[in-house]
């Protein structure tokens, strides 16, 4: 289900930019760059994330690390990372197929600066075999994402 909530949601936020389902898996961020023949920084990797109460999303750069201070000065409480199993019921995605898109339940959705060195990135869409090629700059206008910078 959840690869065809991020198709659905593709069909009304930008039915221009197509799904890309592959044969291998591309769960994790060096296994996407290697199925999509991209730099492993190129992937934009989806964070799930808690401060306080507020659950948000975070997309990187795929070779990006969170910087402890820098986030938790930007959201004002010290950030913890999800577990599995409430990442899924939060987003509706598997852990290998989290994004921005498609999601069970509206999310803030932040992009980290660190994906700003690519015209376009490869967030996963749903699936652990699903990704889509976006521009940069859209992805985050079409998420209504915050620009933030927090990682290393």
């Amino acid at each position: 289900m959840s690869l065809q909530s991020v198709k659905d949601w593709f069909a009304v936020h930008a039915p221009d930019v197509a799904v890309m389902e592959t044969e291998m898996s591309s769960a994790t961020v060096d296994l996407a760059a290697a199925a999509h023949g991209v730099d492993p920084a190129q992937i934009a990797k989806t964070i799930c994330l808690r401060v306080g109460e507020q659950v948000m999303l975070v997309v990187a750069g795929g070779t990006a690390r969170l910087d402890n201070r820098k986030s938790k000065d930007c959201f004002r409480g010290k950030p913890r990372m999800l577990g599995l199993d409430e990442v899924v019921e939060i987003t509706g995605h598997p852990i290998g197929g989290v994004c921005p898109f498609g999601l069970r339940q509206p999310l803030p959705i932040y992009c980290d600066v660190s994906l700003r060195r690519f015209a376009e990135v490869l967030p996963a869409a749903g699936a652990v075999n699903a990704a889509v090629r976006i521009a940069t700059e859209r992805l985050a206008e079409i998420t209504d994402a915050t620009w933030v910078d927090i990682c290393q």
